[in-house]
């Protein structure tokens, strides 16, 4: 789904109207949170967010996961996989498995470490033990009760924080702030902005340790004056639209897609028809690019005139965040 646009201003109309549809909402995941879960065979490190929508988890994930790696661990990623059709737990085998099948996420995730889909994580945990890991990265499931986390790091986009701070579907809560703020351990603000601010002084207030980092875009003085069609099917597009005007793309025309948006045919012949006739390199993100591999058709014809635009998180104080998490991880 798209994010409404109410959701992240305050005092609208909309959002009080919907807000005991919130209350409703955010009173079931808050009880679901309450419940005990399954112990896993090693730590569990789920990095996770207090809204639907994107705000920097998989980049998080995946600079965790190399860290760890520097520092001599065997980490392994846990995902369900959400918009791929397998319920696993299968091992994600990039040069076999398409989006379709286990996601888009879990893709750039088996880049750095095996990756695991699993509806059912415990199994997924227990599997990704059996193959070695000593460390399970979670990318998102901080809501979900069915594995206990030794540390739960939630990611807070800057920018946005938790925008008009109502919960689903009058906002982009997943529950009241008060009901999920004692199952973190820590809070990571990515970039930098008022709203997320807020929340970092809301997370210190209780006591938790706060981080920052940014989203770092790879190359960026090769896309300086470049004209581009910007297309984007992720949580919060808008930021992959500024990136690009922040290294000086000239973005000409952008399309917005729902989150794990699956590309149609046309939606592909569209795309590269209009840039076509523009005269505009065609750019998107790394998410959105590894759902058009392998599909063949007016999908394989886009994929291939693509420019990526690939983006990692940049951790100021890694040395810190990594001590922190070591100690209760290990």
């Amino acid at each position: 789904m798209h994010a409404p646009s109410f959701w992240w201003r305050k005092g609208t109309a909309l959002g009080r109207a919907l807000a005991p549809a919130g209350w409703l909402y955010g009173w079931f995941t808050a009880r679901r949170m309450r419940q005990p879960g399954e112990v896993a065979p090693c730590p569990i490190l789920c990095v996770g967010n207090f809204t639907l929508g994107g705000s920097g988890k998989t980049p998080l994930s995946l600079a965790l996961g190399r860290l760890a790696i520097e520092k001599g661990y065997k980490p392994g990623y846990l995902s369900r996989g959400y918009g791929g059709s397998t319920k696993g737990p299968v091992e994600v085998d990039r040069s076999r498995h398409s989006a379709d099948e286990v996601g888009d996420e879990p893709l750039l995730l088996a880049s750095v470490a095996p990756t695991i889909v699993a509806r059912d994580r415990v199994a997924g945990a227990r599997l990704l033990a059996e193959k070695g890991a000593d460390l399970v990265i979670m990318d998102d499931g901080f809501q979900n009760p069915s594995l206990t986390k030794t540390v739960s790091l939630v990611v807070v986009d800057g920018a946005r924080g938790i925008g008009n701070g109502f919960v689903f579907p009058a906002g982009p809560l997943r529950a009241p702030m008060h009901s999920q703020l004692p199952f973190a351990d820590g809070v990571f603000i990515m970039g930098d902005g008022e709203p997320g601010d807020a929340v970092a002084a809301t997370a210190e207030a209780e006591g938790l340790p706060v981080f920052r980092g940014v989203l770092s875009p790879h190359s960026p003085g090769e896309w300086q004056d470049e004209r581009v069609l910007a297309f984007a099917g992720i949580g919060a597009p808008d930021r992959f639209f500024r990136s690009l005007e922040d290294v000086g793309a000239v973005v000409a025309a952008r399309q917005r897609f729902a989150d794990h948006h699956p590309y149609s045919e046309e939606d592909c012949r569209r795309l590269v028809a209009q840039a076509g006739r523009a005269g505009l390199t065609l750019v998107t993100t790394e998410k959105d690019a590894v759902r058009l591999t392998g599909r063949g058709g007016a999908r394989q014809a886009l994929y291939e005139r693509l420019a990526v635009f690939p983006v990692e998180a940049e951790i100021p104080e890694r040395e810190a965040l990594w001590n922190w998490l070591a100690e209760r991880l290990f």
